[in-house]
């Protein structure tokens, strides 16, 4: 049997941190965290947020152990929905980085919060 997209990202979810771009943006100011776009590049070009750097669903778990080898550096995943963060955080769970959150709210809160 097939899983809906809908439930399956509901799955994912009940074992990943989610957060609102407001405490995102907290956080990062103390523990200097990572702020990864896992849209396709063309929507990052449309509407970045400032300090994200866009790596790609797709391309997420190769990009990201290339570009980070802590395992412990908190990561903050950030999309247009979070479906995608959701499951990229999943993605770099299993392959061992430790400090992975979802930024759950729509992407205009998400710009407007990392502008400040």
């Amino acid at each position: 049997m097939l899983l809906a997209v809908g439930d399956l990202i509901k799955e994912v979810k009940q074992n990943i941190r989610c957060i609102d771009a407001q405490t995102a943006v907290a956080e990062r100011e103390v523990n200097k965290g990572l702020l990864i776009d896992v849209r396709e590049p063309a929507e990052h070009q449309t509407k970045p947020a400032m300090g994200a750097i866009n790596i790609p669903r797709g391309l997420l778990e190769m990009k990201m152990m290339e570009l980070e080898k802590d395992p412990t550096r908190p990561i903050y995943l950030h999309c247009a929905t979070s479906a995608r963060a959701a499951l990229g955080a999943e993605q770099l769970k299993r392959v061992g980085y430790e400090n992975v959150t979802v930024i759950t709210c729509n992407m205009d809160e998400i710009q407007r919060c990392c502008e400040q």
